[in-house]
């Protein structure tokens, strides 16, 4: 038993291939959507590329670029068939490609719904690419001299500003790394060298942090120098609220940024792949209609319009065997090619020994 059987008669196809058409179009506006999302998050990703680890997080806005641009060719496609569908004439030189057409379809509302899935299910592959990019960028916030560095204080400076966040996973990450350039420091003096030299790694680590890590909104001019010494600043205390700088880390800002982003886009997307499945649907029963008409002659006559010929099982089971047979062809094939392999080495010796 046929799967979603329709009754059609001519105002119905008609009615139907008009819709079928409309809708194709609103697809391809969905399309250019879906291919302006991915441009964006691409151009968003890429200004913060410095803070992150590779490249894998472009993965989702290459492939909603190239879902977007997919979906405005397949549906300009299907537009035209659907307009052609009313005039029999025109309408015979597609019938040959429809069914390849629809199994593109297929296969195309199979990707987008992937595409949809991995923009809810990036945030551990983010997480784990911006933690590290974030604890390199930090290490070379001091190179201001270093060629193909130096533009990394201005980076992390910026961000933090931006996000109103502080260090990788808070202010204390900025504690155990120098991040002030050896030329800002006097190494006569005694301070210096004895905090250098208390360090293993003769580092110049304080209790500070950047400028950028001040939260303006506080009503104390910001204490970014010697945090955790309550005795250098009067009436202070910097387990408390008042301290004034900002408490989350970068790369929880930048995460819950970038994928509230990719939410947003990947449940548009779950959408346009919905619309784009009933298009699939509606093309599929304005091809069936078509082919059931009894009397071609007279296009008046009703028809039946169906999304599958037999039912789910059945064709599942048909699906299984028309592959099982494929493989059997090709192995039939490297058989013959085997044994006809063989019959010329026979036919090579015989003649050597002749």
């Amino acid at each position: 038993m046929a799967l979603l059987k329709v009754k059609f008669n001519q105002k119905k196809r008609v009615k139907l291939a008009q819709g079928l058409w409309l809708m194709n179009w609103f697809s391809v506006f969905a399309g250019i959507l879906v291919f302006s999302m991915g441009l964006f998050l691409k151009i968003e990703l890429r200004k913060r590329s410095e803070v992150m680890d590779n490249s894998e997080s472009h993965f989702v806005p290459n492939s909603l670029i190239l879902m977007g641009i997919l979906s405005c060719a397949f549906n300009g496609f299907a537009g035209k068939i659907c307009y052609d569908s009313l005039d029999p004439a025109k309408f015979a030189k597609w019938k040959p490609l429809l069914k390849p057409y629809l199994a593109l379809c297929f296969v195309f509302n199979i990707l987008i719904f992937f595409v949809a899935l991995i923009c809810f299910l990036m945030r551990g592959s983010l997480d784990s690419t911006l933690a590290q990019g974030l604890k390199n960028g930090m290490k070379f916030y001091r190179d201001t001299d270093t060629p193909g560095r130096c533009f990394m204080k201005k980076t992390i400076d910026m961000l933090q500003i931006e996000f109103k966040c502080c260090g990788n996973n808070g202010y204390k990450d900025w504690f155990e790394i120098q991040w002030i350039s050896n030329r800002y420091l006097d190494f006569s003096s005694k301070e210096v060298k004895d905090r250098i030299k208390s360090n293993v790694d003769g580092r110049y680590l304080v209790d500070g942090v950047p400028f950028s890590c001040c939260n303006p909104s506080s009503p104390r001019p910001c204490i970014q120098y010697q945090v955790t010494n309550n005795s250098a600043h009067y009436s202070y205390d910097y387990q408390t609220e008042e301290l004034n700088l900002w408490r989350r880390g970068c790369r929880e800002a930048l995460l819950s940024y970038y994928s509230g982003m990719m939410s947003s886009m990947g449940a548009v997307t779950l959408l346009v792949w919905l619309f784009e499945m009933s298009v699939m649907v509606g093309l599929r029963l304005l091809h069936t209609s078509l082919e059931s008409i009894s009397n071609p002659e007279d296009p008046e006559c009703e028809s039946e319009g169906w999304v599958l010929e037999n039912n789910l099982k059945d064709t599942f089971k048909s699906a299984l065997e028309n592959l099982k047979k494929l493989g059997r062809f090709n192995q039939v094939e490297a058989g013959a090619e085997g044994a006809e392999g063989e019959e010329g080495g026979k036919t090579q010796a015989v003649t050597t020994v002749s």
